[in-house]
């Protein structure tokens, strides 16, 4: 499912990845861990084509997605990428419906379509099946900090993406909250198959997945 090879990317004098290949395989999941400055977040952006590296090649689902223009990238990876953060970094001026409804409302959008009732329908399944059916109206300050980050995890199931990027998703939470997520993200992969990347310093996040990649110094020491 995805294939980088060789990734190098610096700031300024700072070579923080340096020569990275990993390849993860459809329906795993894997943790990339490692001490602050490893280069687990620069590496995590560029899989999720937020970020370019230097040099190297991303390849998602048989794409190379370094080869896309801007636009076709954008729509990429709002198809085929759903995003978990550690803040949850949902639109605080917006329901927990409307935030999961957002990027089927910004692909619908960008091809010109009106697709908000289907939207709508997906977007109140998703959230039902993840516990939050009683709290569709509520505004992120409604909501606790597990129930924040079950909007985002229903966020970024919104378009079915073929992968989930989650950048120290249980960093915020109290130890419940930190269980249920692991128990949620488990369930996403049994329910819809999608292949999880987990940037963490979480040993009980990281013990869940399939492996664990470690990196150190923008080097990949263990996989």
């Amino acid at each position: 499912m995805i294939e980088v090879k060789d990734i190098h990317k610096s700031f300024g004098v700072l070579h923080v990845l340096q020569g990275v290949s990993l390849y993860v395989q459809k329906g795993e999941i894997v943790s990339i861990v490692g001490k602050s400055g490893a280069g687990k977040t620069t590496l995590l952006q560029i899989i999720g084509t937020l970020d370019r590296p230097d040099s190297g090649s991303v390849r998602i689902g048989g794409t190379d997605v370094l080869q896309l223009g801007e636009k076709e990238l954008a729509a990429f990876r709002n198809k085929h990428i759903g995003f978990i953060f550690q803040f949850h970094q949902l639109l605080p001026e917006f329901t927990a419906l409307e935030n999961v409804m957002m990027p089927a409302l910004i692909a619908a959008a960008a091809s010109g379509k009106n697709d908000s009732k289907e939207a709508e329908v997906r977007a109140r399944q998703l959230l039902t099946e993840l516990g939050l059916g009683d709290r569709l109206e509520h505004k992120p300050n409604e909501l606790s900090g597990g129930e924040k980050q079950r909007v985002a995890a229903a966020r970024a199931m919104m378009m079915q993406p073929d992968v989930i990027l989650a950048d120290e998703p249980s960093g915020s939470l109290d130890e419940a909250n930190k269980h249920e997520l692991h128990a949620l993200l488990l369930d996403l992969r049994k329910r819809f198959g999608q292949t999880i990347i987990i940037v963490t310093h979480d040993k009980e996040l990281a013990a869940i997945s399939d492996r664990t990649i470690e990196l150190m110094d923008g080097k990949i020491v263990n996989a």
